[in-house]
């Protein structure tokens, strides 16, 4: 049976390649031995580039805390400098999202997002620049339901580094509380007015 197969590999060498078994099988070895000096050669070159990408691949630092920053300062975490952490804010609390650098950082799908408090953008689930606020009046309930399922996820996958300060400028806090005072003193001289007026009229009644 051995035979048999032999026989009918060799003619079929013939016929197919016009070359003799022996011829056939030489050719054969030195095709195999050029492919592997050839392999050989090529090898180191992919050698080079891993430690290349390794070294682009810089590790993570672990998350620094910020405390409380402005807004402005936060837009220092965008991702244009490699040096410091992707931040990202929601609800006014600060995470680090560096992890997630092809997602957030530039060039990422969502990479408009960091170093911003992206509260409405992400519950409209909108890109446009008017919607990169941490302003959530006039949403909806599904929107908030939204906003709500983010902040979950954020908390459970990123580190929370800072919160972002108030942006309510001192003087109309202080104007507020004056406008507090002020309501609080009229209805003091309300009752003091009220009894000199009683007190007139009994006496005009007792002259009478």
């Amino acid at each position: 049976m051995a035979l048999q197969l032999w026989e009918t590999l060799k003619e079929a060498i013939v016929v197919y390649t016009g070359l003799s078994p022996a011829t056939f099988f030489t050719l054969l070895a030195l095709l195999f031995a050029a492919y592997h000096v050839l392999s050989g050669l090529f090898g180191p070159s992919e050698t080079h580039h891993r430690p290349r990408n390794l070294e682009e691949m810089q590790p993570l630092q672990p998350p620094v805390q910020l405390g409380e920053i402005t807004a402005e300062e936060l837009k220092q975490y965008d991702g244009s400098d490699p040096k410091k952490p992707l931040l990202m804010a929601i609800k006014s609390q600060i995470y680090d999202v560096s992890q997630s650098r092809m997602f957030y950082g530039p060039g990422g799908p969502y990479a408009l997002f960091a170093g911003k408090d992206a509260s409405r953008a992400l519950a409209k689930m909108s890109f446009e620049d008017k919607d990169l606020t941490g302003d959530t009046t006039g949403l909806g309930p599904f929107e908030l339901e939204a906003l709500q399922d983010w902040e979950y996820k954020f908390m459970s996958k990123y580190v929370k580094v800072g919160t972002i300060k108030s942006s309510v400028p001192e003087t109309q806090e202080e104007s507020t509380s004056e406008a507090t005072k002020a309501a609080e003193d009229v209805p003091s001289e309300s009752p003091a007015v009220k009894s000199e007026e009683t007190s007139s009229s009994t006496a005009d009644a007792k002259q009478e």
